[in-house]
């Protein structure tokens, strides 16, 4: 059997590690907070269902976020799915800019107060369950207590793959994945 070792290796930049992540497609979502009284978001790739019992997601942000120090802090926050339609959120709130929240319709989230984006997929509101230390980004782990889905049978996710925005063929569905299977595969 050949192994790792067997192969050509060679050292990586950043850059490449990025690029090579990027084969990896991901939805896109944008997670905001409530933090001392001001509305905090961003846009996140880094995001993930981690347990069923107790329910469980986890997300990334990197140190070099503007307002990291928060990030850190934060005790409840909400996570939006975003929709095809939602691009330009995206882009919006994975910029530093000024006012991000400037002319954006939210709902205010009944279990976190965090902000809602009415048109996304789905949302899920959460308290901080634990932090952990992640490199260049830390790693929030969050227990849901509250989520929806938007009622809609031709969901149409953004997704980001290869470095841009992604659009599923929804005329390429395949067979679905028989119930009894989620658990073979761990899903």
């Amino acid at each position: 059997m050949e192994t790792l070792a067997d192969t050509e290796t060679r050292a990586f930049s950043p850059r490449d590690l990025r690029a090579t992540f990027g084969l990896f497609p991901t939805g896109v979502t944008i997670i905001t907070a409530v933090v001392g009284g001001e509305r905090i978001a961003a846009t996140v790739s880094s995001f993930g269902s981690l347990s069923l019992d107790p329910p469980l997601l986890l997300f990334s942000i990197g140190r070099h976020s503007k307002v990291f120090a928060a990030w850190n802090s934060v005790t409840h926050f909400a996570v939006n799915v975003l929709d095809q339609s939602q691009k330009e959120l995206s882009a919006r709130f994975g910029r530093a800019q000024l006012d991000k929240w400037e002319g954006v319709r939210t709902l205010r989230g009944d279990a976190t107060g965090a902000s809602l984006f009415p048109d996304a997929l789905a949302w899920f509101e959460c308290e901080t369950y634990r932090i952990y230390e992640g490199g260049d980004h830390i790693i929030t782990v969050g227990r849901i207590v509250a989520m929806a889905r938007r009622p809609s049978a031709s969901a149409d996710p953004l997704v980001f793959f290869g470095g841009s925005y992604r659009r599923l063929d929804p005329e390429a569905r395949s067979e679905p994945t028989p119930h009894d299977a989620y658990w073979t595969y761990g899903w």
